[in-house]
């Protein structure tokens, strides 16, 4: 009987014994679910498979072997604590972008996200499959030494959140008077198709920003812009009439009107945290707006009809 009474509490102490994993493995587990949270933010071309084989790794490790499987379209790199500046132009395409994703933590502004990103499918995928098979935090499990969590703190413990989509923590500073660290969801840019139907006018406005989306205007904060211009946070409204060839009267009649119109745009645009562009064909017309408001950025298209 006592041999019998010695085994069960050996097998009892063994089962809890292995029931909480050691530090250095808890360590690693950690490490492996803020790298699968933190490239859920980046918008990958490989549907995460990198990020999953290397998430084991540091984040600068799992950033240098996985880089080239970043949408690089769709993000932009500004080292903007000056830690990465590199010496050769040549090196600055990986070598800036490298460093400055791989940094421990990054600086508002350094790393910009185009668009809203979906969380790579391998991603989630390992990111669900942790979630089943720790029902709740590591780190609060160590905390109370080696004591299995009470059944009623179980129970009640709060799902974990999913990663927030990419693109939300990390935008350039908002413009003054706008609020810091936030913005509606009408400010993701929305592709819709052209409108009006003037084929001279969208394709000048496909092809010189150039726009991230051939073919489609793009909604922003209920407002409809031309172009969100490719590798840049720019918005831009294109004119292409034939403002040279109007009478005088006919001239101050359109610039009231487009000036109406341009401040609406720009102001979503700003509210937004973009920059904003308007596009003429001639000099004229640029003059013409300019002297109407100085604060404006135009430039000349050359797009002529």
């Amino acid at each position: 009987m006592r041999s019998r009474a010695c085994l069960a509490v050996l097998i009892l102490v063994s089962a809890c014994a292995t029931s909480t994993p050691p530090p250095s493995v808890r360590g690693a587990r950690s490490q492996r679910v803020a790298n699968l949270q933190r490239a859920a933010k980046l918008p990958w071309t490989d549907g995460g498979r990198c990020v999953v084989g290397e998430a084991s790794q540091s984040w600068s490790v799992l950033v240098e072997r996985c880089y080239f499987a970043l949408d690089h379209d769709r993000v932009e790199f500004h080292d903007t604590s000056g830690r990465c500046t590199v010496a050769s132009a040549d090196a600055a395409a990986v070598g800036l972008g490298v460093c400055v994703l791989a940094a421990p933590e990054i600086v508002l502004g350094a790393v910009i996200v185009l668009g809203v990103v979906v969380v790579a499918v391998a991603i989630k995928e390992a990111l669900d499959a942790y979630e089943l098979r720790h029902p709740f935090h590591e780190e609060a499990v160590a905390g109370r030494g080696a004591k299995g969590a009470p059944r009623e703190a179980v129970t009640k413990r709060e799902p974990h959140p999913e990663p927030e989509p990419a693109g939300q923590d990390w935008l350039p500073p908002m413009p003054p008077g706008a609020r810091a660290r936030t913005r509606p969801a009408s400010c993701e840019p929305v592709p819709v198709p052209h409108a009006g139907g003037d084929a001279i006018h969208n394709a000048c406005a496909d092809s010189f920003p150039p726009n991230r989306y051939p073919g489609m205007d793009v909604l922003v904060a209920g407002v409809r812009f031309d172009a969100l211009q490719v590798g840049a946070r720019v918005l831009w409204e294109v004119k292409t009439d034939r403002f040279d060839t109007y009478n005088a009267f006919i001239q101050r009649q359109e610039i009231e009107k487009e000036v109406i119109q341009i401040g609406k745009e720009r102001r979503a645009a700003a509210a937004c945290g973009y920059g904003f562009v308007v596009g003429v064909s001639t000099a004229v017309h640029k003059m013409a707006l300019e002297n109407e408001d100085p604060s404006l950025e135009v430039v000349i298209t050359g797009c002529m009809r």
